[in-house]
Order: structure tokens, then C-alpha cells, then sequence
């Protein structure tokens, strides 16, 4: 048995799955118990925090754990790192077979900090049945110091184990997303995978395999079977679910635009980030459902100035945002609040103006879109309503790492192929 606590929606599930195993997930969000039931997925709903050790004793080959960033993320209040002493005390006294959860709950800042302790209880309760075999962990960069405490413990127990921050762009997800990782096995030696792609293309040698480039955005969502690599615009609606129609004559623009092939690409466009007087009148520009124009036939909304304008991912609404060109892999998703909302803006093409009332409305990113750029199929079933599922995608750990991750402890050869892109 493979125990997967704070399994989510599935990331990790999937990657076991195209890897020849399955996982039991433990989950607690309603909407992530519901896709996982969609996808397939073994899943107790139940709260990691007080679920008992005991059903899995005996039986548990391998323990993965992704506990909530919330309270870590600098997406979120990061009042975690007031509370990481706390949180290291919990991980000392669990791995002694002292459970003081309470008492350091009570003084956390953030009652989620300490779920990040969580996983050691599991540890310590199967550690007295040999048990498992092998440790992954996943979590933001933030929580490495805590990473590292559990290797150390893990050692002492007779595990190899290694924590660092790994990029996941370097393993071909479209996206420069950087977590703690921590590995740690009783029968191999714990490192992390070799990287199979770089910033910059690198050639086979002496030395070693190649590697190749980066997987762009472009890529992912399949806009380079085209020579219009840009966005499916919907507008109107809200935050929920529910149909979004498009406004009035864009369904007749989008079918101009396409046809009369207005928009090409700038590949050379220098990505910046835009200032709020920069941005147009579309900024608050909403999407919805996708069942009519899917992510894999993108159709923007244009006018006669469009081949001016580059699009780019904004990855949410403050001055210091991230702005990525299409043609790069995004930055962190992350989702759940309305300022980390991701924006498809127009940027500039060389030589275009820096303002105009003919550039491209800005347009949210679809939850379709999302799902792909974290490297989950097309098809994926995502239940709730679009800010549901935003969530459980920004929360997820992109399938395509963690087979990485999981492939060395199952034995197993990962095919690249495995993880195709939208093409």
C-alpha cells in the first residue's frame, strides 16, 4: 500500500497511475475527494490530523505527503515561519513517540502550520513495523529547514535521505515552479532525479545525456500547432460556476480574427511586468466554461492593430507579479484568492505602441488551461465550480514531477510519453 496523506485532487494519484501503482489518498476538501472519485482514486475523506495509524500498519510500502502551503506560501499571510519553532517541536516530540499537538496548536499563529507536522506521526507509528520502504514530501521552499529535520530523523531510523528545492521546469512541466522536496528510501540511495530539461537546450556529451529546452506555455497548450498561439476569450459571469455567455458580436470577431490570420506571433518580445495605467480596459475581463472552444483550439479576441500584441501570463493581480511570455514557461499557479488571479495580458510587440485602445482585452486564465500548464490530461475530471477548481489546481503537485519523484522508488522506467503535451 501506498499512503498519500493531503492527497488533493490527484497529482501525485496520477502520476502512480501512469507509473503502474495506486495510492490510497487521504483528503479532507470535499471538491478534491469528488475529483478523485471521478478520476478513480482510493480516497478516505477525513482529517489527516486525526485519522488513526493503525489501519496501514503492516501494510504500508511507501508514504507521500503534500501538506497545505497556505500557511507557508507567499501567496498566503506566510505566518508559518512565525510558527516554525513550534512546528519543529512537534516534528521532535512525534518522531520520540510524544504527541503534544495540542498544547503547540494552541499557540501557532496559524492552526495550519502544524499539519506540516503530521506526516511524522504517521513515520513514527509505521517505523515500529519497518515501515515503509520509502519517504516523498512535498511542500514550498519555506519549509526546507523542516525537510531537513525529518532527513536527519530518518537517517537515525536507518533511511538514506536527501532534501533540497528542485525546480519543476527542469523536469519538463511548463512551469518555473519550486518546491521543497524531501526523499528518503531503506533500500536505495535517496537523491533527486537528474534533470531531464534546462533553461537552454544542452547537447548530449561526454559528460552526460542532453537536455532539452524548457517546455514553454505555447507548448503545453498546444498553440504551436498554429501560427495563432493565444487565448480562448470568454467574458461576463462571476466567481462561480454557471454559464458565461460572450458578449455581444465577439463570437462573429473571434471567427474574423481567426480567419483573416491577424495575430502573429513576436517570439522576441522582452516580457515585463505591466503597471495598473498599462493595463486595458479588459483587465477585469472573466472566463468561464470551455465546453464550446476547449484550450487545444485557442481563438482570441482582436482588433485591427492585433499583430502589435504579444500575449503573456500575468500570474496574479499585485505590482510584483510575474509576467511570462507565452513562449516561456509560466511562473507558480497559484489560486484561491482573488488577487492570485492569472491573466493572459498583451504585451507590446517591437515596434508597437506602448498604449492603444486597439490592444487585445486581458483575459483570465481558463481552469482548462491551468490543469494543462500543471501537466494533468486534457480530460482531467475536475468537479465544483470553477473557483473550486481553480484551487485544487493551484494546490496540486503537477502529475509530471512527481512521476520523476515516484518512478526510482517503484522501479519502474518513466516514458516521456507518458506525459504528452497538447499538440
Amino acid at each position: 500500500m501506498i499512503l498519500d496523506l493531503f492527497a488533493g485532487p490527484g497529482g501525485w494519484s496520477h502520476a502512480l497511475t501512469v507509473l503502474g501503482a495506486h495510492d490510497v489518498g487521504l483528503e479532507w476538501d470535499e471538491w478534491a475527494c469528488k475529483t478523485r472519485a471521478a478520476a478513480g482514486q482510493l480516497t478516505i475523506r477525513t482529517d489527516v490530523a486525526r485519522y488513526p495509524v493503525w489501519p496501514f500498519a503492516g501494510k504500508a510500502t511507501g508514504l507521500i505527503a503534500s501538506p497545505p502551503c497556505q500557511a507557508w506560501s507567499a501567496a498566503g499571510r506566510r505566518l508559518g515561519l512565525v510558527d516554525q519553532p513550534l512546528v519543529h517541536q512537534a516534528v521532535a516530540d512525534l518522531a520520540a513517540g510524544r504527541d503534544t499537538r495540542a498544547e503547540l496548536l494552541a499557540a501557532c499563529r496559524d492552526t495550519r502550520s502544524l499539519l506540516a507536522a503530521e506526516p511524522m506521526r504517521y513515520l513514527h507509528a509505521l517505523h515500529q513495523h519497518g515501515e515503509p520502504e520509502w519517504v516523498v514530501m512535498e511542500e514550498v521552499p519555506d519549509v526546507l529547514p523542516l525537510w531537513r529535520q525529518y532527513a536527519a530523523i530518518l537517517r537515525a531510523w536507518g533511511y538514506s535521505a536527501w532534501a533540497g528545492i528542485l525546480n519543476a521546469a527542469d523536469y519538463g512541466v511548463p512551469q518555473t515552479r519550486r518546491r521543497a522536496i524531501l526523499l528518503a528510501s531503506r533500500s536505495r540511495a535517496a537523491e533527486p532525479p537528474p534533470p531531464t530539461h534546462a533553461q537552454h537546450g544542452e547537447p548530449e556529451s561526454l559528460f552526460g545525456p542532453g537536455r532539452a529546452p524548457w517546455v514553454s506555455m505555447a507548448q503545453a497548450l498546444g498553440w504551436g500547432a498554429t501560427d495563432r498561439p493565444v487565448p480562448t476569450v470568454c467574458a461576463g459571469g462571476g466567481p462561480g460556476g454557471g454559464p458565461e455567455p460572450f458578449p455581444s458580436g465577439s463570437r462573429k470577431a473571434l471567427v474574423d480574427a481567426r480567419n483573416s490570420g491577424r495575430w502573429h506571433p513576436q517570439p522576441e518580445v522582452t516580457s515585463r511586468v505591466l503597471e495598473p495605467h498599462q493595463r486595458g480596459a479588459g483587465w477585469t475581463a472573466r472566463h468561464g466554461p470551455r465546453a464550446a472552444t476547449p484550450a487545444l483550439t485557442p481563438a482570441p479576441t482582436l482588433t485591427g492593430k492585433a499583430g502589435q500584441w504579444k500575449w503573456a501570463l500575468r500570474s496574479n493581480n499585485q505590482a510584483n507579479a510575474t509576467v511570462r511570455r507565452a513562449d516561456e514557461p509560466a511562473g507558480t499557479l497559484f489560486f484561491g484568492h482573488r488577487a492570485n488571479e492569472c491573466v493572459w495580458v498583451a504585451e507590446p510587440a517591437p515596434g508597437g505602441p506602448i498604449e492603444t485602445p486597439a490592444a487585445p482585452q486581458a483575459v483570465r486564465i481558463t481552469a482548462q488551461e491551468a490543469s494543462l500548464l500543471q501537466t494533468f490530461p486534457a480530460d482531467y475530471p475536475w468537479a465544483g465550480n470553477k473557483g473550486q477548481r481553480f484551487c485544487q489546481i493551484g494546490n496540486a503537485v503537477p502529475p509530471r514531477l512527481a512521476a520523476h519523484l515516484l518512478a526510482p522508488h517503484l522501479r519502474v522506467p518513466l516514458d516521456p510519453n507518458d506525459f504528452t503535451l497538447a499538440a
